[in-house]
């Protein structure tokens, strides 16, 4: 079994990796503190081709595969940490599920922008009381004439400040096959934002509130059944959760080998400690066994969406190395990986939201389960 990249993966890798050193590594450090959306990087990254990477040619896209998406992420993410929140939004999540479902209209409608860098869209899935349970939501798009009224809120959704439109899961009716989603347009009638609250790596977000909100039909994704073309969708949301906790903590591995490799102890290299070694031989294993399932999941999805299980294991590998590594990485360097003069306190911070973000890693565990015994198993009371 080969486990290299093509010829065409590593040219586009090598263009990726220039545009990164060249436009992203200066200022990385700001960005990942400032608490505003890089709209400078969005519009880079859009100029040089990076948004819709696996959107067809045909729609505006690169047409690449969910590899090619995983390793641009990479590299980006070596460089800015920060940055790789941008591609992940202009090519992951809400992006992607509207790349696969959107009608004609809709897609001339919001890739435009999207594409240009201009603007960014958001998924509004979680509310106070549908966490991982997520079917159990209660936002609800009920008939008005010619018309739906989006009635509802909805917690913890990523850029919430920032989005013009949102993907938003709701109820047409009961139970699983009546959940769908629609999109809605920031300063549409009805729709409002509570205040900023802030996450743990810094970020914001603002609690969604949906009263009457007008909801044309040609602002309707998937209605009743939609539920699960939905979650395979954003298992390609998962993909990029996973791809950017992976490549933060090898971010953290090498802040961590180069501190080693020059940082003297008790008249010795760090790295000659055979203690501190142990810690980067964990490492090491540890990401690149969960690269291996990352790169797996997206080698097998191919131009589609990847399979639930392949995703599951690859996101719960790689939110675990992440973490891990970010953590190993900040001990590794004392006081100097836990100041915010360098971004190993940072990615730390990052990677501990991704392993509850996306699913949680309790969550990824009964998928995997799922999976391994070919049935599915309700966690509600009998």
């Amino acid at each position: 079994m080969d486990f290299s990249l093509t010829e065409t993966e590593r040219a586009f890798r090598e263009s990726v990796r220039a545009f990164a050193g060249r436009a992203l590594a200066k200022g990385a450090r700001e960005r990942a503190h400032d608490p505003r959306f890089p709209w400078d990087v969005a519009r880079m990254m859009a100029e040089a081709g990076l948004f819709g990477v696996m959107l067809p040619e045909e729609d505006g896209g690169q047409g690449g595969t969910l590899l090619d998406a995983v390793i641009a992420m990479q590299e980006i993410a070596l460089v800015c940490p920060r940055s790789a929140d941008v591609f992940q939004a202009g090519n992951f999540g809400a992006f992607r599920t509207l790349a696969e479902y959107a009608g004609p209209a809709q897609k001339e409608r919001f890739f435009t922008p999207l594409l240009r860098g201009e603007k960014i869209a958001a998924v509004a899935m979680t509310e106070p009381e549908a966490g991982s349970a997520v079917t159990d939501l209660k936002s609800s798009c009920t008939p008005d004439g010619d018309l739906y009224r989006l009635n509802g809120g909805k917690v913890f959704t990523t850029n919430t400040e920032d989005a013009s439109v949102f993907l938003v899961y709701c109820r047409f009716g009961p139970g699983l096959d009546g959940i769908g989603s629609v999109l809605v347009e920031r300063g549409m009638e009805g729709f409002r934002l509570g205040e900023p609250m802030q996450y743990m790596n810094g970020e914001s977000w603002c609690a969604l509130y949906f009263d009457n909100v007008p909801i044309p039909a040609d602002r309707i994704l998937l209605k009743e059944g939609g539920f699960r073309k939905q979650i395979a969708g954003f298992n390609v949301e998962r993909v990029g959760n996973a791809a950017r906790a992976l490549s933060l903590g090898e971010y953290c591995f090498r802040e961590a080998k180069t501190h080693a490799e020059t940082r003297r102890q008790f008249g010795r290299l760090l790295a000659e400690f055979q203690g501190l070694q142990w810690k980067f031989a964990e490492m090491r294993v540890a990401l690149d066994s969960a690269g291996l399932l990352l790169h797996r999941a997206a080698a097998r999805a191919g131009h589609g969406l990847p399979d639930a299980t392949d995703v599951a294991m690859a996101k719960y590998a790689c939110n675990q190395a992440g973490f891990f590594a970010a953590n190993e990485s900040l001990q590794v360097m004392g006081g100097t990986g836990y100041s915010q003069e360098l971004l190993v306190e940072y990615c730390l911070r990052k990677t501990r939201g991704w392993m509850i973000a996306g699913g949680s890693l309790e969550m990824m565990k009964n998928r995997i389960a799922e999976g391994i015994f070919g049935r599915s198993f309700s966690q509600r009371p009998k």
